[in-house]
């Protein structure tokens, strides 16, 4: 339940973001037209944002992401009061979303328009039309918001990496496409642009100008979002921060029990070199004797043991001989 009031609050928040990122740079542009209705976008890319461009990326989020695992969300009853409270969605985050938005759009028009004021090609003609201008907007508009639902997206799996990175490639494919000579020639009315894309994108200037405009947008989110987990942290945060530490901690308990099952091990060449267990076997001392011959006969017991006794006579005699060896020999002595 709390996983679909987050997804849906997520979900929300970044989809009036992008709009207004989107839509409140016409704004801006007003200022320079005259509020003539002219568009800064080309029609195919305002039909194509919102269906192409940018659903995929957010449907993948509002389904599959999540702050915590479902253990996590057992054993921590207050994550639920964000939900009860009406937290990740009211009043407040709209505004904060519209702001954002604003400041968004805001960049992305006055530094394109900044940069292409004074600015010429590397062959030196000018690089200020409308149509490079629009294409450079546009694409940094693409990479804003799908960096932007990057930094949302809290539980990445193959399906989000898919859609955000794919949705960026279907944007430059059909970005040339439009702007090919071949598309040019079956449809020249809806398509009179040739090679604006291909003559805008291969200037270094232009793709500086986008990566600034990327910078400037992101990074004060960034930084916010950073100085808010440090210094404010929510009940998400620090129940996120025991999860990561518990995933580095796995891996060190893995390689002690590695270390300490190996250490364990004793090689045969060390163990066969030790004193073993071979004196104590011929000393008989393991050994308890029974008489396995109470119930035989007297003549069979007398024959099964006259080895036994032979045996015994040829260990008593060698020390016989040496006790007699030695008599003489102290005898002489004295």
């Amino acid at each position: 339940g709390r996983w679909s009031y987050f997804r849906m609050c997520n979900f929300l928040c970044y989809f009036f973001y992008k709009n207004f990122a989107f839509t409140l740079v016409h704004f801006w542009f007003g200022f320079f037209c005259g509020f003539s209705a002219q568009t800064v976008y080309d029609q195919w890319f305002i039909t194509l944002f919102n269906i192409v461009y940018t659903s995929l990326p957010v449907l993948a989020m509002g389904l599959f992401d999540q702050d915590v695992n479902e253990q996590s969300s057992l054993e921590h009853p207050k994550l639920y009061e964000p939900g009860q409270f009406n937290l990740l969605f009211n009043k407040r985050k709209f505004f904060t979303c519209t702001l954002q938005g604003v400041y968004t759009s805001f960049v992305l028009f006055f530094i394109p328009y900044g940069a292409f004021l004074d600015n010429v090609r590397d062959d030196g003609s000018h690089i200020t039309d409308q149509q490079s201008f629009t294409v450079t907007i546009a694409t940094s508009l693409v990479i804003v918001v799908s960096v932007q639902i990057g930094l949302d997206t809290n539980y990445w799996t193959a399906v989000n990496h898919f859609y955000i990175w794919g949705s960026v490639a279907v944007y430059f494919s059909i970005l040339f496409a439009m702007h090919s000579d071949g598309i040019f020639d079956i449809f020249p009315n809806h398509f009179p642009f040739i090679g604006t894309a291909r003559n805008s994108l291969c200037q270094k200037s232009v793709w500086l100008v986008i990566l600034l405009t990327t910078v400037v947008c992101i990074v004060p989110v960034v930084a916010v979002r950073f100085l808010r987990a440090e210094l404010f942290p929510t009940m998400t945060d620090k129940v996120r921060y025991l999860q990561q530490a518990s995933r580095r901690q796995r891996p060190r308990e893995h390689n002690l029990k590695r270390i300490r099952r190996t250490s364990s091990r004793r090689s045969a060449y060390a163990f066969a070199h030790q004193e073993g267990y071979g004196e104590l076997i011929t000393s008989g001392k393991n050994m308890k004797f029974s008489n396995p011959f109470a119930t035989l006969p007297m003549g069979k017991m007398q024959g099964s043991t006259s080895w036994i006794d032979n045996l015994l006579k040829k260990r008593a005699e060698p020390s016989s001989s040496t006790g007699a060896d030695r008599t003489p020999r102290q005898m002489h002595k004295e």
